[in-house]
C-alpha cells in the first residue's frame, strides 16, 4: 500500500508529495523547495522514517512544482521524469522566474527520463500509472494509482476548480478534454492530491466542481 506524506511549500503553497511503501523506497513530486528550512522539513521526514528516494517525479515544468529539483537531485542522486514537452520549462526556469520575482536553481536537464502517456513509475513493491493531460501546460501529467485508489493531479484539476491556462502553453479545450477522457475516467471513489489546495475525490468535483457539471 502506497502511503503519501504532503508539503505544503512556497510562497504559492504548492503541495509536494512523498509516496512510499513497506519496502521504504520513495518518490518525490514536484518538489516545489524555496529555502534551506523547506529543504531540511524534506530530508527530516525522509530521514527519521528510513525512506530510499528513487526517482524525482514532476507533473509539469512550471517554476512553483521545481523550485527544489536541483537540491532533490543532488542530495539523493536520483533522475528526474518528466513529459518530453515540458522539457523546455526545466531549461527556462530561472528566467521564467524572475518575470514573477522568484529565483531558483537551474534545475538539471542531463538526467531526464522521458514520460509518455500510459508508462508505468515503479518503486518498492507500487506502481504509478502515468495519463499525460496537457492544458495547464503541454506536458503536464498525472500520476495513478489503481490499487490504492489516488490520482496526483498537478495543476489540471483542484477542488471546486481547475488549472489555468492563460499561460504559455495553456489550452482551456485540451485541459477539458484531459479531464473529461482521462482524469474523470478513473475510479469516482479515488482521492485527489492536487498541485494546490486540499485534498478532495474525484466524485465530489464531478458532483460539485463547476468546471466539470454540465446542467
Amino acid at each position: 500500500m502506497i502511503q503519501v506524506k504532503t508539503f505544503y511549500l512556497n510562497e504559492l503553497r504548492e503541495c509536494c508529495y512523498v509516496l512510499y511503501d513497506s519496502t521504504k523506497e520513495c518518490v518525490i513530486v514536484d518538489p516545489g523547495l524555496q529555502n534551506a528550512n523547506e529543504q531540511q522539513r524534506l530530508v527530516r521526514f525522509i530521514e527519521e522514517n528510513s525512506l530510499k528516494p528513487v526517482k524525482l517525479l514532476c507533473t509539469h515544468g512550471h517554476f512553483d512544482h521545481i523550485m527544489g529539483n536541483a537540491f532533490v537531485a543532488a542530495k539523493w542522486g536520483i533522475p528526474t521524469y518528466i513529459h518530453k514537452e515540458d522539457i523546455g520549462q526545466l531549461e527556462r526556469a530561472p528566467q521564467y522566474c524572475q518575470m514573477f520575482g522568484f529565483s531558483i536553481e537551474q534545475p538539471p536537464v542531463d538526467n531526464i527520463v522521458e514520460l509518455n502517456d500510459g508508462d508505468k513509475v515503479t518503486f518498492g513493491e507500487s506502481e504509478l500509472e502515468v495519463l499525460h493531460t496537457p492544458g495547464h501546460t503541454r506536458g503536464g501529467v498525472c500520476f495513478y494509482s489503481a490499487p490504492d485508489k489516488f490520482i496526483v493531479t498537478g495543476d489540471s484539476l483542484f477542488q471546486g476548480s481547475i488549472g489555468r491556462t492563460d499561460l504559455p502553453g495553456g489550452d482551456y479545450d485540451a485541459l477539458m478534454e484531459s479531464l473529461l477522457t482521462k482524469v474523470c475516467k478513473v475510479d469516482v471513489e479515488s482521492k485527489v492530491y492536487p498541485g494546490h489546495g486540499p485534498e478532495t475525490t474525484i466524485a465530489h468535483e464531478l458532483n460539485t466542481n463547476p468546471f466539470l457539471r454540465y446542467e
